[in-house]
């Protein structure tokens, strides 16, 4: 008789054991693992692996979240404060559609002159 048939469930011992958990590295039967990241774990490790970064970063992600926020709020604010900048030193006259009309045409004339 192999080593592995002889092996029972850590949680029902009249079940043959079918699988390892590589976590706990203790025996299960089909009923007590469970493929979790293409790895069959046992439930009190899925558990563990479930709540276990929750414990140490939940505060401080979501602090880190809240300045990521903050960051990208102040520099939409600084660049649409700059474009507003920017457009309030141009003439009058292109917002309402004269300058850049007339250095479009320019534009336009000296192309088809050259040969």
């Amino acid at each position: 008789m192999s080593a592995l048939a002889a092996q029972r469930c850590f949680q029902h011992a009249a079940r043959e054991a079918v699988a390892r958990c590589p976590e706990c590295r203790r025996m299960y039967c089909r009923e007590c693992v469970t493929e979790h990241g293409e790895r069959m774990l046992c439930a009190s490790c899925i558990r563990a692996l479930r709540e276990a970064p929750r414990s140490g970063r939940g505060r401080l992600s979501g602090m880190i979240t809240t300045l990521r926020c903050a960051a990208g709020v102040a520099l939409c604010f600084v660049f649409f404060y700059t474009m507003g900048r920017f457009l309030l030193t141009m003439p009058a006259q292109y917002h309402e559609g004269t300058l850049w009309q007339t250095t479009w045409e320019r534009m336009k004339t000296a192309a088809q002159g050259e040969p």
